[in-house]
């Protein structure tokens, strides 16, 4: 009887051994687990992805303000009864070799006093 139970306790201790340090074994089902909550993320990313993209496509095959919304943005557009303007930023002034400076245009803030 004894002879069998250490022959048991031998096959035991070998299953546990294959169980947690095999190539198939708890090591390998975490890393597969993490992998599947990786790829969950991702997925979750991109649905909603998706679903933004969806509302935007509704929203062109619809109405009419998100396709002039698009046109304004991306190709620069402006209606038929509006004026463009732009607006340009001062030029640093440069190092002029000893003179002074030329005159700085006045700033928003010295206009409006």
């Amino acid at each position: 009887m004894k002879v069998f139970a250490l022959i048991l306790l031998g096959v035991l201790a070998l299953l546990q051994l294959r169980l947690w340090f095999s190539d198939d074994g708890v090591r390998e089902v975490r890393r597969l687990q993490g992998a599947v909550q990786e790829q969950e993320e991702k997925n979750a990313e991109l649905r909603a992805r998706n679903e933004q993209l969806a509302a935007e496509v509704k929203d062109l095959k619809e109405g009419l303000a998100a396709v002039e919304e698009r046109a304004r943005s991306d190709l620069g557009m402006i209606g038929a009864n509006e004026t463009f303007y732009q607006v340009v930023p001062p030029e640093p002034a440069r190092d002029t070799g000893g003179e002074a400076p030329a005159a700085a245009p006045p700033t928003r803030q010295a206009a409006k006093k």
